[in-house]
């Protein structure tokens, strides 16, 4: 039998590595990357866990649909090339993610 991946409520503020603004919880669900420039870390295996041992930044590289029309970010490790997703968050930047979808690819 397959098991279903977990989910750990996370939503923590953080100070952003790449563009050093201060990014506030979401308070709807967990916050999972920077709404301003769209990066992440690499902290999770399962999202909330905080157990990967990269701690690399995630660059966003692609905006794809997923199910019940979300949107999701897709993410590439510039430390270990892993891939990862995020659903996009209410308050994006959504210049960025026009950028995102019209530069880049994967």
């Amino acid at each position: 039998m397959c098991e279903k991946k977990k989910f750990t409520m996370m939503d923590e503020s953080f100070i952003c590595e790449i563009c050093g603004r201060k990014v506030e919880k979401l308070n709807y669900t967990a916050r999972d990357h920077c709404n301003f420039c769209l990066f992440s870390k690499h902290l999770d295996v399962n999202p909330g866990d905080r157990n990967s041992s990269c701690q690399g930044i995630l660059e966003p590289v692609s905006v794809e649909k997923g199910k019940k029309d979300r949107y999701k970010i897709v993410y590439r490790c510039k430390s270990c090339g892993a891939i990862k997703k995020n659903v996009m968050a209410i308050d994006d930047n959504f210049d960025k993610i026009l950028d995102i979808i019209k530069n880049n690819s994967i």
